[in-house]
């Protein structure tokens, strides 16, 4: 589990890097062909995580319920974000990535509601969430980085 987590840190590094080198117009940018943004990408990662791992194990979120409806799966980027939002988002980054690791470490995970996701994955157990939260992850990134190639061409 400590690579899984090792994994995400990395990742949740160059997604902060992305959030805070990027101009705010370009993170709010939605090219042509596409349906989101780099903003709503990196903030949808943050909520994935929680509901994946927190939600199914019975354990409360982290973030807020409103956050959960603006950025969960099948939303839509609004174009709009606070000052406040993209530095709530910069926190959370790290720190619910720091809580999930505690818990899990501190054997807070003790059930686990199975899940099956869009791509047909079911989920059975916290540790089938955190690995699959990798995967979801990597996709969104590589996601990040096509919207910025298309920006900068």
């Amino acid at each position: 589990m400590e690579k899984l987590f090792d994994i995400t840190l990395k990742n949740r590094r160059i997604l902060y890097k992305f959030l805070t080198n990027t101009p705010r117009e370009q993170l709010l940018n939605i090219p042509e062909g596409f349906r989101n943004n780099i903003w709503w990408n990196i903030a949808h990662v943050v909520v994935t995580q929680e509901l994946l791992v927190n939600k199914f194990s019975g354990m409360p979120l982290r973030i807020s319920d409103e956050m959960v409806e603006k950025y969960k799966k099948g939303t839509v980027p609004d174009g709009t974000v606070t000052e406040e939002e993209i530095e709530l988002v910069e926190g959370f980054l790290f720190s619910t990535l720091e809580l999930m690791q505690q818990d899990y470490e501190n054997g807070k995970y003790q059930t686990y509601n199975e899940y099956t996701t869009s791509v047909n994955i079911t989920l059975s157990t916290v540790e089938d969430a955190i690995a699959f939260n990798v995967f979801h992850e990597g996709l969104h990134t590589g996601a990040i980085v096509s919207l910025l190639k298309v920006q900068t061409k």
